[in-house]
């Protein structure tokens, strides 16, 4: 069982894990206590619906989004349901402060914002979301599913996502595959 709250922590998928949407994933933690843990993948692109996809849902009307608009799959969990990920330098009514460097925001004006340039400085956007029940990623994390690391900028918002997971590993400063993957009682 560990003592503190992983809130504004990564994760980082160990080998262990096999299941597709987490395997060689990263994910940030925007809640860890008693009730459980809730957080985004940050490093999964969706290939099939995309930033324009998802402002003429909305009836979003732009002149030209910007192709550098990444849609992101935040977890298995209400996959239709939008994230921001984003820098603490912009709030709104619906923006929840992670800590003092980022926050995370779900309503149609952050996108509007992100598209006309008046968003936050970084951001991610996430569709759906990864929760664990109480105790269960404390579970988890005991038999080293998982490895934590620092939710850096660089590692939230610059890295390319397909270079996440290999840069998060290279934070630990260990090898994760000296690491057993399960563990035992003599």
């Amino acid at each position: 069982m560990i003592d503190d709250s992983l809130k504004g922590k990564c994760l980082i998928a160990s080998s262990a894990v096999r299941d597709s949407v987490f395997d060689k994933s990263v994910v940030y933690i925007c809640t860890h206590n008693a009730y459980g843990a809730m957080g985004f993948v940050i490093n999964k692109q969706i290939h099939k619906f995309y930033f324009p996809d998802l402002m003429n849902h909305f009836k979003i009307n732009i002149p030209m989004p910007p192709a550098s608009f990444i849609l992101h799959n935040g977890g298995p969990l209400e996959k239709i349901r939008g994230f921001v990920l984003h820098s603490s330098d912009y709030t709104e009514r619906t923006t929840v402060k992670i800590d003092d460097n980022y926050a995370v925001s779900s309503s149609i004006s952050v996108l509007s914002d992100i598209a006309f340039g008046n968003g936050p400085a970084y951001n991610l956007i996430a569709l759906g979301y990864s929760s664990w029940m109480p105790k269960q990623l404390e579970r988890e994390l005991f038999e080293n599913n998982w490895f934590i690391t620092e939710a850096t900028p660089e590692l939230l918002f610059k890295v390319p996502d397909e270079e996440k997971w290999q840069y998060a590993v290279e934070s630990l400063r260990f090898n994760i595959y000296d690491v057993c993957p399960r563990t035992g009682n003599a």
